[in-house]
């Protein structure tokens, strides 16, 4: 399973510098719904990883399917995402609650 980010130059910087080799540096709305799109038909990528701001972006049919995908599971960095804090996201996609 690989780690795919999506969000302007400056954001994937430092998941580039990490190693993470699928950034996609999105500057417009457009190109950045397209990346997310892609994304989600790559099997290869268990995790897509948004700016929170970016994800607020999103129209609303293409954000509900992020919110309710378990693989590639989708995190926010910035805030809590869809109302749904990280420890829920894990729960939902692991299967259990890690903090127990």
């Amino acid at each position: 399973m690989e780690i795919a980010v999506i969000g302007n130059s400056e954001f994937i910087l430092g998941f580039r510098l990490a190693g993470i080799r699928k950034t996609y540096a999105a500057e417009n709305d457009e190109k950045r719904n397209e990346y997310i799109t892609s994304v989600l038909q790559d099997g290869q990528v268990g995790i897509l990883v948004l700016n929170s701001s970016d994800m607020e972006k999103v129209p609303r049919r293409l954000r509900e399917t992020l919110e309710n995908s378990v693989k590639p599971t989708v995190i926010a960095i910035g805030a809590e995402e869809g109302g749904l804090s990280m420890r829920e996201r894990i729960k939902r996609s692991v299967g259990v609650d890690l903090w127990k």
